[in-house]
């Protein structure tokens, strides 16, 4: 996506400090989005794994019509595990990527059973462990399950991060990870996914961000650069 180029003439936002720019941000979602949710369905850290899984390159409305039956069926890693992959395939044909997905799902609860005695663990560096689980995934479970201090990166938030001016040059989700932790607070990371992933799917889009609703465009560089760029047109 092209971004616009900051204004020649300097505005006070443009030269805001990081930190100003972050409290700004965070402020406002604590005091308007004080209790944002995960929108997938779950009953417990199995359920929350497996949806999580399926929601790579899927909507969660979609995963939340699949997950019901699938769960019905499968209702803990050790059923899941007996399954065949056809079996698995059959449940989440209408998701993206099933044939991998039905994969990971497999292998996922295998190795819960093989590794971790059926329990979802509770730290980054062992839930990647998991087939299907990346950096990104992990992190989610282990911010939504456990409180962990973590905060998953995806395409909505790496979106909105830049777009604000809350990462710098960030060209990978862990780089804007590694930027984002340093100035979000401990005990706001988790629930920072959710405002920024809510941002990014509601009201930042990716081809038409909704701008004109936006109640960040005061502290945005992606908004004060467009804006710049029209009052300078001739």
């Amino acid at each position: 996506m092209a971004f616009f180029n900051p204004e020649t003439r300097p505005h006070k936002h443009f030269n805001m400090r990081k930190k100003e720019r972050f409290n700004f941000v965070l402020n406002y979602f604590a005091e308007h989005e004080p209790a944002p949710e995960t929108e997938l369905m779950y009953a417990n850290p199995y359920q929350l794994v497996v949806a999580v899984i399926l929601s790579a390159q899927c909507t969660d409305k979609r995963v939340n019509i699949i997950t019901p039956p699938f769960f019905a069926r499968f209702p803990d890693p050790e059923t899941l595990a007996a399954a065949s992959q056809e079996e698995v395939y059959s449940y989440i044909k209408s998701c993206s990527y099933p044939n991998n997905k039905s994969k990971n799902l497999l292998g996922m609860a295998r190795v819960l059973i093989s590794d971790f005695q059926g329990q979802i663990p509770e730290e980054v560096d062992d839930l990647i462990k998991l087939p299907g689980v990346g950096r990104k995934t992990a992190n989610v479970i282990a911010s939504v399950i456990y409180d962990k201090p973590a905060l998953a990166v995806d395409t909505h938030v790496f979106r909105v991060a830049r777009r604000i001016g809350l990462t710098t040059n960030a060209k990978t989700p862990l780089a804007a990870e590694k930027q984002l932790v340093k100035h979000i607070p401990r005990h706001q990371l988790a629930i920072a996914h959710h405002w920024l992933i809510l941002h990014g799917r509601y009201t930042c889009l990716a081809r038409k961000p909704k701008c004109d609703i936006c109640p960040l465009t005061k502290v945005c560089k992606f908004y004060q650069a467009k804006k710049s760029k029209n009052e300078n047109a001739p």
